[in-house]
């Protein structure tokens, strides 16, 4: 059974900064597509970044120059490095696992994915 698990959400003022966590079991991080959206209230989810299998990564317009997504193989886990942080950044962020190929995550075109966590709110303050 694959299970995710967010950390590292928070509080800060604009232009600051904060890292997310995602620690993965029953799956191994570094063999599959993984990624993180977000969802804020009333508003649809959203993709922010997924990294590949072969550390190809992707983002959304709206995040590239200021967040970085990586993998720790050793740990298991991947990183969402969040930099310049604005307040339209606030939601829940949710890490997301997609085993079944062709998500947006990793180059698809839409957001889907097979497993998640439950989620981290960031909460950025103008």
């Amino acid at each position: 059974q694959v299970r995710l698990v967010e950390s590292g959400g928070g509080s800060v003022q604009a232009g600051g900064s904060l890292r997310l966590s995602c620690t993965a079991s029953g799956l191994t991080v570094s063999n599959h597509c993984m990624g993180w959206f977000r969802r804020a209230p009333g508003k649809e989810p959203e993709g922010v970044a997924g990294i590949d299998s072969d550390g190809t990564t992707n983002y959304a317009d709206s995040v590239k120059g200021r967040f970085t997504i990586s993998k720790d193989n050793a740990k298991n886990s991947f990183d969402l490095q969040m930099d310049s942080l604005k307040p339209e950044d606030t939601g829940m962020y949710y890490c997301a696992a997609d085993w079944s190929g062709g998500s947006w995550f990793c180059g698809g075109s839409a957001i889907r994915y097979n497993d998640w966590g439950q989620g981290t709110q960031v909460t950025v303050s103008s």
